[in-house]
């Protein structure tokens, strides 16, 4: 692993857990996903979070949106407990991940592709 995708991986790590148990802290229960608000509130936020690491981080930018959504299972474990459900936990996530990826990807499509204007190259 490069110096660039350690240090985009320990911020995404950094941030997903910051994010995720702020998340489950005011979440009755502890799970991200049970949040009466997650629908409209806190997964368009992750997904924005996914779109800024995309941005800020444009290589294997997908990887960034999977590891975000993905945080929630281990966040859940620490905060909950290990349970029966955790295994659905995890395959939720992970669905929750696709269009995270998809975002984060863009971005940094995005971005990759705008870097050569800002540069003054065309």
């Amino acid at each position: 692993m490069t110096g660039s995708l350690l240090a985009a991986s320990a911020v995404t790590l950094k941030v997903g857990v910051v994010f995720w148990v702020l998340v489950a802290w005011r979440t009755p229960g502890g799970e991200p996903w049970d949040a009466p608000a997650f629908w409209t509130v806190v997964y368009p936020i992750a997904l924005g979070i996914a779109a800024v690491l995309g941005a800020c981080f444009p290589r294997r930018a997908w990887l960034w949106g999977l590891l975000l959504m993905a945080l929630q299972v281990p966040v859940v474990a620490a905060v909950s407990g290990f349970g029966p459900l955790l295994l659905a936990g995890l395959v939720y996530a992970l669905v929750l991940a696709v269009p995270a990826m998809a975002i984060a990807a863009a971005a940094g499509a995005l971005r990759r592709r705008l870097a050569p204007l800002r540069n003054g190259q065309i």
